[in-house]
């Protein structure tokens, strides 16, 4: 009798234990240590200096202190630090010349596109491209995401915004998303304010939220009415601050009271309003409870449109340069980074794929042609990250290639120029040294034409 009453007594304490639990986060997503939520904030066009902790001129107050939160990689680069072929490293780890997208893909009758941004014809040359390198116009399906990844891993993965890497038949949900919110066939939307596509079946029931905002509000909700016990993946790929640069109207007025002229005044109300949906964004995560099991990845697709002081270049010109390839990139891990923690460790874009592999417990051996590595030991320990060479590469103008190692980078044209750089003590890349170190500018140049073999692009080679 007594055992039986034991066991009743033990049964409705659970039950009462287990309601309680219930009542504290009815809602509350269930993500283990080892399988934590992750958030990826993607941004367009943010240059490395856009933020209000590195320029006074913006304010960004949200992503300040995310970076100061976790891990601020300082010498983090895009493979190719341009649109599509950007978002294809990241999605997939390999390098655009590896998947032969060396260039954003275009829109126009001229490249064979339709007025939706749809087209059959799988490459495209650019008439100005010394190489004449033929350039993917999607990414094709057969590449593995990193949502099929995580998706294998127990993943729920929702992607919200721009995407830019095809049509109808190459988008998100064909591509391992479960969801899709907001994404168009398009590079950039006519206007921040509705109608913002070309395409008006895209929040065709908008009415004067900017694009922005409107993004921002379907992110917040999935995160508040997320019930599933899979942890879950948010890509918020945002559209801004790409051009046509045209502000939230309040935070316009708030930067030409400040004094900037209409055209910047507009880019920088549009890095603030970028900034607010941010918080707004982790807001959500607290609301919701899980802020302890969620991880935060935030960076840029390339250099800024405007200036990039300290640094040289950015999207428009000498996009090789520091301004252009080198973007902000933060990592908040609550629980394993540390706070005010700084990484000076050369980091790119394609170690994106592998360090979210690992972070949901799958194994990178998996995956074949990986051009990046997983970050994971780094994030946790902060501690220097030794690797070989990092290649930047572009398929536009004379200049085409980018080799990094340790503190030295060399520049690489189409018409046999070479240049080299110590960006230890020159960041801004001033001084140009090749002549006082052949030896260096040799050996980074055999790795080169070794690299250019392997991505199978030799034949568009520059180096003689």
């Amino acid at each position: 009798m007594k055992l039986r009453y034991a066991i009743f007594t033990f049964i409705v304490l659970l039950f009462i234990f287990s309601s309680f639990n219930k009542t504290i986060h009815p809602n509350k997503t269930v993500a283990t240590s080892s399988k934590p939520n992750i958030i990826l904030f993607f941004v367009d066009d943010l240059g490395w200096s856009d933020l209000g902790f590195r320029n006074p001129v913006f304010k960004t107050p949200n992503i300040d202190a995310l970076a100061k939160a976790g891990i601020n990689f300082n010498q983090a680069y895009i493979a190719s630090p341009t649109c599509s072929p950007s978002r294809a490293t990241l999605l997939t780890g390999q390098h655009p010349a590896r998947l032969k997208m060396v260039r954003h893909i275009p829109a126009g009758k001229n490249f064979g596109f339709d007025q939706f941004d749809r087209t059959d014809i799988e490459f495209h040359k650019l008439p100005t491209d010394p190489a004449q390198f033929p350039s993917r116009n999607w990414l094709p399906l057969e590449n593995t995401t990193y949502a099929e990844a995580l998706a294998e891993l127990g993943y729920y993965n929702l992607f919200v915004g721009k995407w830019h890497l095809g049509h109808e038949k190459f988008h998100p949900i064909k591509q391992g998303f479960q969801k899709q919110i907001g994404t168009s066939n398009f590079g950039h939307p006519k206007s921040y304010y509705p109608p913002y596509f070309k395409q008006d079946t895209i929040f065709s029931d908008t009415k004067n939220t900017y694009l922005t905002d409107k993004l921002t509000n379907e992110a917040v909700d999935f995160i508040s009415d997320y019930k599933s016990d899979s942890p879950f993946m948010l890509t918020f790929s945002y559209y801004s601050v790409h051009s046509p640069h045209i502000g939230r109207k309040d935070w316009v007025t708030h930067y030409q009271q400040k004094g900037l002229d209409d055209k910047y005044a507009n880019y920088a109300a549009m890095v603030s309003t970028m900034d607010e949906s941010v918080g707004k964004v982790l807001k959500a995560v607290k609301e919701k409870g899980i802020e302890k099991e969620t991880i935060i990845i935030f960076l840029s697709d390339q250099g800024g449109y405007f200036e990039n002081s300290p640094l040289r270049g950015g999207k428009m010109s000498e996009t090789l340069f520091e301004g252009g390839a080198r973007v902000p990139f933060f990592v908040h891990w609550p629980g394993v980074t540390k706070s005010n923690s700084t990484n000076n460790s050369v980091v790119q874009s394609t170690d994106i794929f592998p360090t979210l592999v690992e972070i949901a417990g799958g194994k990178v051996s998996k995956y074949k042609e990986l051009d990046g590595i997983s970050l994971l030991t780094t994030i946790k320990k902060n501690d220097h990250l030794k690797r070989e060479p990092i290649f930047g590469y572009r398929a536009y103008e004379d200049l085409y290639v980018s080799v990094r190692e340790g503190d030295w980078k060399l520049l690489a044209y189409r018409s046999g120029k070479l240049e080299l750089f110590n960006i230890a003590k020159d960041a801004s890349e001033k001084d140009e040294i090749s002549k006082n170190h052949p030896e260096k500018v040799k050996q980074m140049v055999a790795k080169l034409v070794q690299w250019e073999k392997e991505m199978d692009v030799s034949s568009y080679s520059g180096i003689k």
